[in-house]
């Protein structure tokens, strides 16, 4: 063996030997053991590896390794995202770079070029996963626009929309004008802004309010009914500038401390007062665009300005019926993608009926169908799905799976949809928009299984664990746990593992875009593989964010390539020693039986931080300080030595895959440490 371990030398040629080999495949149990499933939470194709992302990898990687060890048909498919809006902004990006828009392209050449890509980065990505020494099964790999799996998932909304379970109609969503879509409110953010509070005469009562500029929408005036404002309940109000007499109404939502205690009540502009509005029958009316321009019943100097300006042209305006203003910090929604605010719109939309799919997958739960690791997460989940609202599905995009819902061209205003995947005829055309990216994912472990191979769906759905963030617990969990159990009668996993979050000193979450963070994939190639994955791993309770910075975690990956040699460096000693074979004073198989028995616990609860912990504590701490020291000595035979390094090098090698495997091949031991069985 050479002095130091080189991990350039030997990480890509041992990948290589465990791809060629078929490690990755999944074998039957000799012992008729249940297979072990992962279906990979699919990375986006328009990126690289970031934190996240080689979280989950390691996390997965280390339970399908143990479990692979221990003799289970392991299956891990690998899969990417089409990761819709997001694709569209970074790409569109890209092309305004060169001088281009999507529509200089055209829809058709736009998704060629889009997709092109995509496959671009998605061949980076996966490179990346290799390198960080996923045990995937490569040959299953699927992506979210593949065409097997883009047929299940129209064919799954056309089930659906039989089944009234989808319906078009206007509702208020959240509209972003820069991506020009709606969203979710799961894919909006919220964001601290400071903000002027303005106090305006409404005649009977003074209203305060943020956004003067849709005082030309007002159809009521809100107060709670227990409020100071009760007695005016039943009585008007006249809104300033259109001398709109419109009634006071009492409703719980109105907060007592808020501003006067008397909420303007725009149901076309405001989420919170779109449900007043539809509570109280009241009218919808619409002063803003698509495009966050000024429309309609409104001044002629105000029409056709965005937002901002209009604002400042309402205030003016208002002078006599403005009372006082005061600064206010408040939170408003964001989009996720692109960070431009959110104006709520009333817009028509393709929604599911979420409520009879989450009853099923609340259930589920409840009965330990699906378990949450951490159990904490649980009671988050009960909260939301109790409380889900209708799901709006369509994005006003090009990039993704084009709705299967068709017009006559004569049906100028698209009013009757026909939906079926195929084409009704040569005088129809297709709705234009694409289903929300999470349509197409929560259908995961259902689409990868039944397009894969003959038999796969049989034999690994339910899948065994799903391992992500709790920030998509219900972006994408929810919503897995519903449609699987509404297209196949049965759970889609059995374990949702959710990690934590890596944060900087500050709380902030660590990015590449923020500069917080450690790239991977630099640390990969400095540092090796084996040291990014401990740093990521060991320690870590499940679900629990990991507040370190920048340079703390660089160190502490540091500290793990230190390890890594300190394995190579014992391996030698074991290698070269010169230490007799007979019998010793000193046994150590006492308590190699114990740490086996500690550590496996500890993975087959998934508490895989403590057991990384744990096995690097031991071979430091005792195999190396305690043992090496005494076979020194000769009071260890070498025999005993080498069972002992044996047995480390198994339990080490679901976290530190490549310099375990090196050592075993450097020693002579049989085979690939990959196929070996767990140590019992």
């Amino acid at each position: 063996m050479n002095k130091v371990y080189e991990h350039q030398k030997y990480e890509k040629e041992i990948y290589k030997k465990w791809e060629t080999s078929g490690s990755f495949e999944p074998l039957d149990s000799a012992r008729g053991l249940r297979p072990f499933t992962i279906i990979m939470p699919p990375p986006n194709a328009n990126g690289e590896l970031h934190l996240g992302h080689a979280t989950f990898v390691v996390v997965s990687d280390a339970l399908i390794r143990y479990h692979r060890m221990k003799g289970a048909p392991t299956l891990w498919l690998p899969g990417v995202d089409h990761a819709g809006i997001l694709t569209q902004v970074t790409f569109e990006k890209k092309l305004q770079k060169e001088g281009k828009s999507r529509h200089d392209l055209g829809r058709e050449e736009f998704y060629k070029q889009c997709y092109a890509f995509c496959l671009e980065n998605k061949h980076l990505m996966e490179d990346q996963m290799r390198a960080l020494g996923s045990s995937c099964d490569w040959s299953r790999e699927k992506f979210t626009l593949d065409p097997e799996i883009s047929k299940l998932v129209l064919e799954t909304f056309v089930k659906m929309h039989k089944e009234s379970l989808v319906y078009r109609g206007y509702r208020i969503v959240n509209w972003c004008v820069r991506c020009r879509s709606t969203l979710s409110d799961l894919e909006t953010e919220e964001k601290e802004l400071t903000d002027k509070l303005y106090y305006l005469d409404y005649g009977t009562v003074t209203i305060a309010t943020t956004r003067p500029e849709t005082i030309y929408a007002d159809v009521a005036v809100a107060v709670h009914p227990k409020g100071k404002y009760k007695n005016l309940i039943g009585k008007t109000a006249t809104v300033p500038l259109v001398n709109r007499e419109v009634p006071i109404i009492g409703d719980t939502a109105v907060e007592k401390e808020f501003g006067t205690g008397a909420l303007k009540i725009t149901p076309g502009h405001d989420a919170t007062d779109y449900e007043i509005g539809q509570r109280h029958n009241l009218p919808t009316l619409t002063v803003i665009d698509f495009d966050g321009k000024m429309i309609g019943e409104v001044p002629e100097e105000i029409r056709g300005l965005k937002l901002a300006a209009a604002r400042e042209k309402t205030v003016e305006f208002l002078r006599d019926k403005l009372l006082k203003t005061e600064p206010l910090v408040h939170s408003v929604k964001t989009c996720e993608r692109c960070e431009t605010i959110i104006e709520p719109l009333i817009s028509r939309q393709w929604f599911v009926k979420t409520k009879e799919l989450a009853a099923p997958a609340i259930k589920a739960v409840r009965e330990g169908r699906v378990k949450i690791v951490p159990k904490k997460y649980e009671k988050m989940y009960f909260n939301w799905m109790e409380n889900i609202r209708d799901w709006p599905i369509s994005r006003q995009i090009w990039w993704g799976h084009q709705l299967p819902a068709w017009y006559k061209k004569s049906d100028v205003k698209l009013e009757l949809p026909t939906v079926s995947i195929e084409k009704p005829g040569d005088d129809w055309i297709q709705d234009p928009d694409t289903f929300d990216t999470w349509f197409s994912s929560g259908q995961w472990p259902f689409t990868t299984l039944r397009a894969g191979q003959p038999g796969d769906f049989d034999k690994y759905y339910p899948t065994t664990v799903m391992n992500t963030a709790y920030e998509i617990l219900f972006l994408w969990v929810a919503r897995m746990i519903m449609f699987g159990l509404y297209l196949t009668g049965k759970v889609p996993f059995e374990i949702a593992l959710i990690n934590g979050v890596l944060r900087d000193e500050n709380g902030a979450k660590m990015s590449k875009s923020k500069g917080n963070g450690v790239n991977p994939n630099e640390a990969i190639a400095k540092y090796g593989a084996d040291a990014v994955r401990m740093a990521l791993v060991a320690g870590r309770d499940n679900g629990n964010d990991l507040l370190i910075s920048k340079q703390q975690m660089e160190e502490r990956i540091r500290g793990y390539r230190n390890f890594a040699n300190k394995i190579w460096n014992a391996s030698r000693f074991v290698q070269e020693s010169g230490v007799r074979s007979q019998e010793s004073g000193f046994k150590i198989q006492e308590e190699l039986d114990k740490t086996i028995s500690d550590v496996t616990k500890k993975m087959d609860k998934m508490q895989l931080g403590m057991a990384a912990e744990l096995v690097y504590d031991k071979f430091w701490h005792w195999y190396c300080d305690v043992v090496i020291e005494k076979a020194k000595t000769g009071k260890v035979s070498k025999d005993e030595l080498r069972h002992g390094l044996e047995v480390f090098l198994k339990l080490l090698h679901p976290f530190m895959p490549f310099v375990t495997e090196a050592v075993w091949r450097e020693l002579g031991f049989p085979g690939q440490l990959i196929g070996q069985a767990w140590p019992r």
